[in-house]
């Protein structure tokens, strides 16, 4: 195999929560007096941490994103995930088969809070090919597009990010996996929730896929393949 190590990224990627989270932001965001529509609100939030954009959100409701907001926004989210989130289709096989291939070493560095990347691990039935390995942007230093939850994961596997394959959806998420010195593979399904793929191959995703259970092979999992023949 090619890499050494896959780092994944959580919402979008392996788990199909945007669409519930930003409707929870929706649904909050305009009853404090800013109306957007739901394609609205993934383009100005998808990838991004809520509370690095407290700046935007109050320069358009004219009221400061307080803590005890945020907090009720996370209690909010996190009810409605806990009862509706799933997996994205072919994200349990890609999981399984890489973890089995690369003795454990694989990651899943997101810039959600931990709590929420846990608990979406969990209800997915993910849990068992990440435990131990959850990385949040939420506890380094810089959340995405910065690379230090990437750089945080492969130094925690003894990988370097050279030899590390980066999984993203979003433009903020490929920035951070360049930045870090991985190689990036941008995941752009049909749908609203992702990033397409032209804006991520200008991000420097150097392939798009919109299938997970390509992945395995993608990266060159299979013996005699050349991943970039797929």
């Amino acid at each position: 195999m090619r890499y050494e190590a896959v780092l994944f990224d959580c919402d979008g990627v392996l788990v199909d929560s945007e669409p519930i989270t930003n409707g929870v932001l929706r649904d909050m965001l305009e009853e404090i007096g800013w109306a957007l529509t739901p394609a609205e609100c993934m383009r100005l939030f998808i990838g991004k941490a809520v509370k690095d954009e407290a700046a935007l959100i109050e320069s358009n409701t004219g009221r400061p994103v307080s803590e005890e907001w945020l907090a009720a926004f996370r209690a909010r989210r996190n009810e409605r995930l806990e009862r509706e989130v799933q997996p994205v289709r072919g994200a349990l096989a890609a999981a399984s088969q890489l973890h089995d291939r690369l003795q454990g070493r694989i990651a899943c560095a997101s810039g959600a809070d931990r709590f929420k990347v846990e608990l979406q691990l969990r209800r997915c039935g993910l849990w068992p090919y990440f435990e131990g390995r959850v990385f949040s942007g939420h506890e380094l230093p810089r959340s995405k597009p910065a690379p230090d939850v990437y750089l945080a994961a492969a130094a925690a596997l003894g990988v370097p990010p050279a030899r590390c394959a980066v999984v993203e959806d979003t433009v903020t998420g490929v920035t951070a996996g360049v930045a870090a010195g991985a190689t990036v593979y941008g995941y752009s399904p049909p749908g609203a929730g992702h990033d397409g793929p032209a804006a991520l191959r200008a991000a420097g995703a150097i392939t798009i896929f919109d299938d997970l259970a390509r992945l395995p092979a993608l990266l060159g999992c299979h013996a005699g393949l050349d991943p970039a023949s797929i």
